[in-house]
């Protein structure tokens, strides 16, 4: 019997697989249990579209996020802060600014869970840092921390 799961089964399958199971494993188990349905004409239909409009969107998702990729590719943020000597700042440029200022200036919203910096900014100069956007895809920003100007 031909049966499209609803669910994964440890086992048997993925959710949305379609499936050739036994008469009475689907009878008595999995329909029951509302863990699959029957595979007719019309829910094959179904999990055919499904499955193209999942294609679609996971395609556009990735566009969005080469569009975005490229217009982060090479750009420069810059923070102005207040230091000790020797160039030590009080604290430091966290990924939450980084974030922030990506939104400012950029108009980009990106997790600062998702922006990864190779080494704590706490001094004046260049840094490299790494955005990691949806589908696998990434770009470098450059941090760039000068002294903060007093008025």
């Amino acid at each position: 019997m031909k049966v499209i799961l609803l669910e994964d089964i440890k086992g048997t399958g993925a959710k949305g697989q379609l499936l050739e199971v036994s008469a009475g494993y689907a009878r008595n188990f999995l329909l029951p249990r509302k863990m699959a349905k029957e595979a007719t004409a019309g829910a094959i239909n179904d999990l055919k579209v499904a499955q193209a409009s999942k294609q679609h969107k996971l395609e556009q998702e990735i566009l969005k996020a080469k569009e975005i990729a490229k217009k982060l590719k090479n750009k420069t943020l810059t923070f102005h802060a207040k230091a000790g000597k020797a160039g030590k700042l009080f604290g430091s440029i966290t990924t939450k600014e980084i974030a922030e200022e990506l939104k400012k200036a950029f108009a980009i919203s990106v997790d600062k869970r998702k922006i990864f910096v190779n080494e704590d900014i706490k001094a004046f100069g260049t840094y490299e840092c790494e955005v990691k956007l949806p589908s696998g895809i990434s770009a470098k920003v450059h941090v760039t921390v000068n002294e903060e100007l007093n008025a």
